[in-house]
């Protein structure tokens, strides 16, 4: 309890909520901008991190993210236009209630479900994370070599309509995370003759190239392509009815709360995501749906299935990543690197080692919830104003980001020239079919994974039989084995 109070004093700090409110400000900007995803979001804001304190620079961050899912919601219902790939199931049913005059309706369901999702599956986290961390004790070299081969796995779940492309991604990836000094005899390696990769490929290079600058790549030919943002609001009939009644509460909640159990089990399935939640879940709910219900026509259960579901993954997919440290989503995965970049590596040691931390992080969480509530309701019809921004002016904006953020991670132009080649990378990759996904994955994993195989070599003495003697990482590989066959069974 003393602990927990610490965290908690250190989250109602006047600095840390300031921070919360920031992120949750800047997410809705990102969810309401068409074309900007939350982890190019995410992987733009953390190096503004640097400054702030661990759990200021978290809790703008998950604000970022929090109001990022929320906000896509308001260019899916008035433009037809979803901000977050997540929110493209968001369309199905809430641009006709729009055009049927019931816009604002839509946008206060959307906002309501997006907090119950989001508040719901936090308490989930704060419930499950701690249990689950039991294991800490017992996960030595051995046991996190198993648990890196079970994440390693999930790159057959993750890499799109071809499992090899994924794979040559995913190896790709791991190739890049073994620049710079070896970590057993600190000899150089791949860094041909560069001083500024002996400590490697800076992390933030890597997720604002291959994710932001990429993004912007395609943004730009998008527009020489002539496929710009040409949606105009037409053929919308006036808004006579802006309230929601106890009724479309009562028939809305059912499918909220199944929602947000479909968004948390995506959330703790790691490879899920929260665009495939965000679909599972309206294809449940529609094929749940009672006489008298209209989905795809303009249905208020439509929004709240899609936006619960979508706000319940990220505070879900924070299970595996506090647990095991596993991150279940791209998004954990970019908060991996905001972690890093504060000195806590996250996994089942950060309960032993930063419980402060953690706690801390848990009431920063609720309280984005309910700021998260409080700045959606105030400016419900204000942020949609900024989807009419065209493409051309937000795109110069998100490089400079880009250029900056790279640049303050090490203050070296050679930051900026390393992003700039994976985001021509990441470019190529995308037009070619090659997952990007996969590759952060390889790249974010490799270099743990290497220290603990080694490790678990000298612990086994070269032995692979030892790993008898070590059930929780049997336990992994036999997992791993499992998702493996299950995934490859999926594609095939």
């Amino acid at each position: 309890m003393d602990v927990f109070l610490q965290g908690a004093r250190d989250a109602l700090t006047f600095s840390a909520i300031l921070s919360v409110i920031g992120g949750i400000l800047l997410g809705y900007l990102v969810g309401v901008l068409p074309g900007l995803s939350r982890p190019a979001a995410l992987s733009v804001a953390v190096p503004l991190t640097y400054a702030m304190s661990p759990i200021g620079a978290i809790a703008f961050l998950v604000g970022v993210t929090k109001a990022s899912a929320a906000g896509g919601a308001t260019g899916a219902i008035l433009l037809n236009t979803p901000g977050e790939p997540s929110s493209a199931a968001t369309t199905f049913d809430g641009y006709p209630l729009a055009k049927k005059g019931e816009a604002t309706r839509a946008l206060k369901v959307a906002l309501y479900a997006s907090v119950f999702g989001d508040l719901v599956a936090t308490i989930i986290l704060i419930l499950l994370a701690s249990s689950l961390a039991r294991f800490a004790l017992k996960m030595g070299p051995v046991e996190m070599t198993a648990v890196m081969i079970f994440a390693l796995s999930f790159i057959a779940a993750l890499s799109g309509t071809s499992l090899t492309r994924g794979i040559i991604s995913g190896v790709l990836g791991l190739l890049l995370a073994t620049v710079g000094l070896d970590p057993e005899s600190a000899t150089p390696r791949m860094t041909f003759g560069f001083i500024e990769l002996f400590d490697g490929i800076p992390l933030i290079a890597a997720t604002v190239g291959m994710l932001a600058f990429t993004e912007m790549l395609l943004q730009v030919q998008a527009l020489f392509a002539n496929r710009g943002d040409a949606s105009e609001a037409t053929g919308f009939e006036r808004e006579t009815d802006k309230s929601l009644r106890a009724a479309d509460v009562k028939r809305v909640f059912p499918v909220t709360l199944r929602a947000t159990g479909i968004g948390i089990a995506a959330g703790i399935i790691p490879g899920l995501g929260p665009t495939i939640g965000a679909f599972l879940s309206y294809a449940i709910n529609k094929r749940l749906a009672k006489p008298g219900d209209q989905y795809g026509e303009g249905d208020l259960k439509g929004v709240a299935a899609t936006e619960a579901a979508d706000n319940a993954v990220l505070p879900a997919s924070l299970i595996p990543l506090f647990a095991i440290g596993l991150p279940g989503s791209v998004s954990a995965a970019i908060l991996v690197s905001a972690f890093m970049l504060h000195g806590v590596q996250p996994g089942p040691l950060v309960f032993e080692q930063h419980p402060r931390l953690i706690y801390g992080i848990y009431v920063s969480m609720i309280i984005a919830s309910l700021v998260m509530l409080v700045v959606g309701r105030l400016g419900l019809t204000l942020f949609a104003r900024v989807t009419m921004v065209p493409a051309r002016f937000i795109i110069p904006f998100v490089v400079l980001f880009c250029v900056v953020g790279t640049y303050l991670e090490r203050d070296t132009v050679f930051s900026v020239f390393t992003m700039l080649a994976l985001g021509l990378l990441g470019f190529v990759m995308q037009r070619f079919g090659y997952s990007v996904i996969t590759f952060l994955i390889g790249f974010v994993i490799g270099p743990l994974f290497e220290l603990s195989l080694r490790q678990a070599l000298i612990v086994t003495n070269h032995s692979p039989l030892a790993v008898v003697d070590h059930p929780i990482a049997l336990g992994f590989l036999i997992a791993a084995v499992g998702s493996l066959f299950l995934f490859l069974r999926t594609k095939r």
